[in-house]
């Protein structure tokens, strides 16, 4: 199979990257564009012991690290940038990249490592210091609703060493219910199968009936999310967990909330 078609099915999702990484449609494709004219030039260049999409992103940001360059309306196009693009645009560089590539593009920490030529731990680097300046646009307060100890302690590490403030841990639904009255969350985890046989499915629906909210669900059982009528914005991560991986979803989920301020955080 030659280059062309090896890559062909990745350009849709290399071209959004691009377009996340640089801020504008038009610069990012005049990246793709470079980096499809220097394998062209030297197809030799294309590694071949990688996944090829994880080769192609590789391939590209190494054009993007060395290469600067400038399209015409660049100013005009930035102008017109999303509020979840500015935000993107605000993150320094390295961190960046990794975030992109983890909570937007869905690499694994070790592909993201292989694509950016760094160690897994480096990544795990990176995104905390994605998340932090995340942190410092949307900082919010988090209600964690986990019946588990030791998940719920290890959550709650995770979300104040991203800048943001624990509101509340709620082991059932009937205490979730009442933490929101107390005070509405900027953004809510939780686990399905709580400790008194309620649902915390059933607890995120009645609270987002009366106002979005992100929502992460973290649970050893996706499919009870996945074959209902979940509740949107929703996001979704598998126990046993990856650090790394709460990290940067928590960061997306409040990323692109297109609400997102920096609200109120609880005392």
């Amino acid at each position: 199979m030659s280059i062309a078609q090896t890559i062909r099915p990745h350009l849709p999702y290399l071209r959004r990257f691009a377009r996340s990484l640089t801020g504008a449609q038009e610069t990012g494709d005049a990246y793709v564009a470079t980096l499809l004219e220097s394998l062209v030039s030297t197809p030799s260049d294309f590694p071949t012991e990688v996944p090829p999409r994880v080769a192609l992103y590789h391939l590209f940001l190494r054009v993007w690290n060395s290469v600067r360059l400038v399209t015409p309306n660049a100013e005009d196009v930035q102008a017109t940038v999303a509020v979840a693009q500015r935000r993107i645009n605000s993150i320094s560089s390295l961190p960046r990249q990794a975030f992109l590539l983890v909570a937007v593009e869905g690499f694994t920490a070790a592909e993201a490592a292989t694509i950016l030529e760094v160690g897994e731990k480096d990544i795990e680097s990176l995104l905390d210091v994605a998340g932090q300046e995340i942190a410092h646009q949307v900082a919010t307060n988090v209600l964690i609703i986990e019946d588990e100890l030791l998940i719920a302690m290890d959550l709650e590490t995770i979300v104040t060493s991203l800048g943001h403030s624990v509101q509340d841990v709620a082991t059932t639904k009937s205490e979730a219910l009442a933490a929101v009255k107390r005070q509405k969350p900027g953004l809510i985890l939780a686990d399905v199968k709580l400790a008194d046989g309620s649902s915390g499915l059933d607890a995120v629906k009645e609270i987002v009936a009366e106002g979005d909210v992100p929502i992460i669900f973290i649970t050893a059982y996706p499919e009870k999310v996945l074959t209902g009528a979940r509740p949107e914005p929703t996001f979704l991560i598998s126990k046993p967990f990856q650090r790394e991986t709460v990290m940067a979803i928590i960061s997306q989920a409040l990323f692109f909330d297109t609400k997102a301020h920096l609200r109120p955080a609880a005392a």
